[in-house]
């Protein structure tokens, strides 16, 4: 098994900086890729950025150039660092890790509240 813990999040203004950090441990050989998704009330569920173990990365169209995934599974920390924050970000963001046969590992979900 996998366990994530996340920490950062909270509130700031449109235009600032958060960066969220998510700490996985357990069977962390095992995780092929690990991310973030997010979600806003009333909103499904939706794919922020990932990182596979070979440290490539996808992110959400909506974020590109503004956020940036690190980290190295090895390291067994992955942070997203989100640089211009627009209200249409505010969301809880939830740190998730894809483990071999196993399926997803989530986080206990952080919020981000960006005021305008």
């Amino acid at each position: 098994q996998v366990q994530l813990v996340e920490s950062g999040g909270g509130l700031v203004q449109a235009g600032g900086s958060l960066r969220l950090s998510c700490a996985a441990s357990g069977r962390i050989d095992s995780i092929i890729s690990m991310g973030w998704y997010r979600q806003a009330p009333g909103k499904q569920r939706e794919l922020v950025a990932r990182m596979t173990r070979g440290g490539s990365t996808d992110y959400a169209d909506s974020v590109k150039g503004r956020f940036t995934i690190s980290g190295d599974i090895a390291k067994n920390t992955k942070y997203l660092q989100m640089n211009s924050l627009k209200p249409e970000d505010t969301a809880v963001y939830y740190c998730y890790a894809f483990v071999a046969a196993q399926g997803d590992y989530w986080g206990q979900g952080t919020q981000v509240t960006v005021s305008s």
